[in-house]
């Protein structure tokens, strides 16, 4: 238990360079605090104690806004960033280095029973408010772009945005989600209609212009 709550600390200093201190880890980091009630409750939840563990992560919920049901598995050096507004379901599993942003969804897509929660590979990031719906598998080393909605599988070593998400294969060469550099394929989309809008506008120019002049030189 000592090693996790350690390997939590520096996962936490490696990942956000505000965090100054173990004591303000301990006071003021709610991903810290649900974690760590979560691999409480995941452990008891195994064991197949009843109530206890569901009760468990409401009271995280309650303090930490964060919610993790005790059935989801959690690899090794997680970390939720801020963290409001995240929900696990039961039966997600993740691999470890996992970073979520705050607003993440990892959920089912309706009243389906047994594996209805995605699967997540290692090292992958979930932007701000991204959705991740039903049993599909993330692959390793992927990037969920802010605000996207996956619900189809996705391969390794991709970037993912967009409503409904689209796999995209560029990234920072370190790996990292840089929300500012994200493609956005819905305005590349416009952009190549308005540029063959234009060209047809100016072929459709040139052919009046070779017709005027036709014209008048009769």
């Amino acid at each position: 238990m000592f090693r996790t709550i350690k390997e939590q600390f520096d996962t936490i200093f490696r990942e956000d360079p505000a965090a100054k201190s173990v004591l303000e880890i301990l006071l003021c980091y709610p991903g810290f605090h649900a974690i760590l009630s979560h691999r409480l409750a995941h452990r008891l939840h195994r064991w197949g104690v009843p109530l206890i563990p569901r009760f468990l992560s409401q009271v995280s919920r309650f303090f930490t806004g964060i919610e993790i049901h005790p059935g989801a598995t959690i690899g090794r050096r997680f970390f939720i960033d801020h963290g409001m507004g995240v929900v696990i379901g039961e039966t997600a599993e993740l691999g470890d280095d996992v970073l979520l942003y705050q607003g993440v969804t990892l959920g089912g897509t309706g009243n389906e029973k047994g594996k209805r929660h995605p699967t997540l590979g290692n090292r992958v990031v979930v932007g701000t408010g991204a959705k991740v719906l039903g049993s599909i598998r993330i692959g390793d080393d992927v990037k969920i772009g802010a605000g996207s909605v996956v619900v189809h599988p996705v391969p390794d070593n991709s970037t993912v945005v967009g409503i409904p998400g689209r796999v995209v294969r560029t990234r920072g060469e370190n790996g990292v989600l840089e929300h500012g550099k994200l493609p956005d394929p819905e305005g590349q989309a416009i952009d190549d209609l308005v540029r063959r809008v234009s060209d047809l506008e100016a072929t459709l120019r040139q052919l009046i212009s070779e017709h005027e002049l036709v014209h008048h030189q009769k």
